[in-house]
């Protein structure tokens, strides 16, 4: 498919005409090399499956606060330049404000519209909830918790209005996974009268804003702000820019913690979820709790994992309802996609089998979301028309 990034080491066809009749030429004086011909053709079979290829190596921008990062064309690629122009000009009717592609570490396409640019910080929205699952991951392979162990055991008791026994059944994980069991009809306020008891942990899903308390949990057992935990073991390990910052939210907003960042600060992060929590050769979350975290995470909603969303699967739910939906989440976008959506279409798509990292950043493109929309759909088939 042109959606794959080789380098080629094999010879072009008019190279081996060549080479060929320059053998012939010399066998036919030197009758022995005819078996020696005969492997030579064998091993130079059209099939290019038979030709060593070299895969490109993998792309790290570097850390050092500039604004330095390798690009690819859309000519190097193989893509359908004729297919770049409808894209942008979807994106600009439906509202973005940022848009970028890498492959394999490169920039491939990085545009802005509507006066945003590339030190304009903005709003990840629900998007951000997979810095949330990565941090916690991280908290947990430094030893400093276990996600099998009860909420209640970092943060205390009585952080819901739920019975003691209830309580006591909603571990780290089920945040993680969004099956507390806790009321999701109450808004996005936190404080324990808010976070009423429905269900036994693990026997409901629901997309609700108590997975916040994991910050909690990380403040608690580290000893550190959340702020500057973030800061130090995930944001500066992987050059995301030091201007963005984290919003608690106040008055109809209580309960709400958003980040801000610029683009390629978000692009980096989908770079860092692409390479298996990898950067640049230093892990930074262990590979084993990103595979859990892209991964079905309990058999109610199967495309949802520990804050991710998972393309590909047979059925899922969707924030504010009960609902199953038959089929996969994005028809029209690669079934080993996973990705981190936000209100508003705040989206970061991550495609192992294209290496493959798309963000895409503004306001509504169509009507208010809470995470998936129709213009997924239809920005998949703008995106894939560029590599089919």
């Amino acid at each position: 498919m042109k959606s794959q990034i080789t380098t080629s080491v094999r010879l072009s066809d008019s190279g081996h005409e060549h080479l060929f009749k320059t053998i012939f030429t010399l066998v036919s004086k030197k009758m022995y090399l005819i078996p020696f011909l005969l492997v030579f053709l064998s091993n130079c079979s059209s099939d290019s499956s038979s030709n060593p290829v070299i895969a490109e190596q993998m792309y790290f921008p570097p850390n050092d606060g500039t604004t330095t990062w390798t690009t690819k064309s859309i000519a190097d690629l193989g893509w359908s330049q004729s297919a770049v122009q409808p894209l942008l000009d979807y994106l600009q009717l439906k509202n973005s404000k940022s848009f970028m592609i890498l492959v394999n570490g490169r920039i491939v396409m990085e545009n802005y519209f509507n006066g945003h640019t590339s030190t304009t910080l903005w709003k990840w929205n629900s998007a951000g909830k997979t810095l949330t699952s990565t941090v916690t991951g991280i908290a947990e392979q430094e030893g400093f918790i276990n996600t099998n162990n009860k909420v209640s055991d970092y943060i205390g008791t009585e952080w819901t209005s739920a019975p003691l026994a209830k309580e006591n059944l909603i571990t780290c994980k089920n945040l993680l996974r969004m099956n507390s069991g806790l009321d999701d009809t109450l808004g996005d306020d936190v404080s324990p009268s808010n976070l009423q008891y429905i269900a036994d942990a693990g026997n409901r899903w629901a997309y609700h804003n108590v997975y916040v308390k994991l910050q909690d949990v990380v403040e608690q057992a580290t000893g550190q702000s959340w702020n500057n935990f973030f800061n130090t073991k995930l944001r500066d390990k992987i050059g995301m820019s030091p201007s963005g910052f984290w919003y608690t939210g106040t008055g109809v907003n209580l309960g709400l913690k958003i980040y801000f960042s610029n683009t390629r600060s978000m692009a980096r992060f989908g770079l860092l979820a692409l390479n298996n929590g990898k950067w640049n050769g230093t892990q930074i979350v262990n590979s084993a709790f990103l595979n859990q975290a892209t991964s079905t995470s309990q058999n109610i909603n199967l495309s949802y994992g520990y804050l991710w969303w998972l393309n590909g699967k047979t059925s899922y739910h969707l924030p504010q309802t009960q609902i199953q939906f038959n089929g996969s989440l994005i028809a029209t976008a690669p079934n080993d996609m996973y990705c981190a959506l936000g209100k508003d279409d705040q989206k970061i798509y991550v495609i192992p089998s294209k290496k493959m990292v798309v963000i895409r950043m503004g306001d509504a493109a169509d009507s208010e979301n809470l995470a998936l929309s129709n213009f997924d759909e239809t920005l998949w088939t703008k995106i894939s028309a560029l590599y089919q």
